[in-house]
């Protein structure tokens, strides 16, 4: 599985029940520099088992580099970084070879791939796969730092509970600093309890619940992307959908834009201390596929975790008939919780190929 740039080219291998997940980033120019314990910290913001909200499969997911990088600097040959299984228990999965879970790859995986096809743990489809991807996307967020540019996220919403949005002009990397200091990433720490209430509702339905993620990116100069398939919007929109479970992505007003009146969509320019800027930011900091200085501002729309208590109609693939599916293991109710960080990831990874 590969995230193919202009420049960057990002493998990801192993499989969510195997030794090791991991990856190897080719196209880093020498001389990166690499905070690893940064880098540390930042999967683990990613990892399971850290709440009874969370799934409860236990994952330090500390990255062991194997090479690409020297004293901390990268070397210019390709990085790669592994992360340790510790906590797998594949038998919760022998079942669904024969009666795949609604709503997950299973059944279109078996009939891609045939019987030698590996679904313990969801197999490559697995939101496990993304540590790996954390780690190269971990990489990207420090070298854009490093340039002056922050991208940070938070939750928009779980369910019905919306958290507030970031100002679409006014938007600072204090704000980002902000949502983590909070239980989860939110930026009012009451929307945040009512988030945690409702997962913890469904959770004890036995079902689960979907939600929204906002991203923000500052500090990037205006003109970097290009027109149709060179567009920003579609390397960033390619780069998050190859999240598990992301349904939809927005850019600034994103689908709201269709109610409006041009009158009304349009960001009016003025200058501002020499540097021109917009009044709005409905075009979410994005025209004709190019930045345009302002805060780019996206969100990403996440399905409900489809592996719930509840019984469910499967098939029997074997029998070829109707069956009632029960799913036990360790599971995520919400997904959101634990995507904040993915978000931020795949976000940096795509800008910065484009500025390589």
């Amino acid at each position: 599985m590969e995230y193919k740039g202009k420049k960057l080219t990002v493998s990801v291998y192993g499989h969510p029940h195997g030794p090791c997940v991991g990856m190897v980033m080719t196209g880093l120019p020498a001389g990166v520099s690499v905070d690893t314990a940064a880098l540390q910290a930042f999967l683990a913001r990613r990892a399971p088992g850290q709440s009874s909200h969370t799934t409860a499969r236990k994952e330090p997911d500390l990255p062991e580099f194997c090479g690409g990088l020297i004293n901390g600097r990268t070397d210019g040959e390709p990085l790669r970084v592994e992360i340790p299984n510790q906590d797998v228990h594949s038998r919760d999965y022998a079942q669904f070879r024969d009666v795949p879970r609604p709503s997950h790859a299973d059944y279109p995986a078996l009939m891609k791939y045939g019987a030698d096809c590996d679904i313990r743990g969801g197999g490559p489809f697995s939101a496990r796969m993304t540590a790996p991807l954390c780690a190269a996307g971990g990489i990207a967020l420090q070298w854009l730092r490093g340039r002056g540019i922050r991208v940070g996220a938070h939750i928009a919403s779980i369910g019905g509970v919306q958290d507030d949005p970031f100002d679409p002009v006014g938007v600072t990397a204090a704000d980002f600093d902000r949502v983590l200091q909070n239980e989860i990433p939110v930026l009012n720490p009451r929307a945040g309890s009512a988030m945690l209430q409702a997962v913890d509702a469904v959770r004890q339905a036995g079902d689960s619940l979907g939600g929204t993620v906002e991203c923000a990116v500052l500090g990037l100069p205006a003109g970097l992307g290009g027109p149709l398939f060179e567009g920003l919007e579609s390397s960033l929109g390619a780069a998050i959908f190859a999240i598990p479970a992301v349904k939809g992505v927005a850019f600034g007003s994103g689908f709201e834009a269709a109610f409006m009146r041009g009158s009304e969509h349009n960001d009016p320019y003025r200058m501002q201390n020499g540097r021109v800027v917009t009044e709005t930011n409905h075009a979410g900091g994005l025209l004709g596929g190019m930045t345009t200085g302002m805060p780019l501002l996206l969100k990403a729309a996440f399905k409900p975790t489809p592996s719930i208590a509840l019984p469910q109609k499967s098939v029997s693939l074997s029998r070829g008939e109707d069956v009632e599916l029960r799913i036990t293991g360790r599971h995520d109710p919400c997904v959101v919780l634990r995507a904040v960080p993915i978000v931020e990831a795949v976000t940096a990874l795509a800008l910065m190929d484009q500025m390589l």
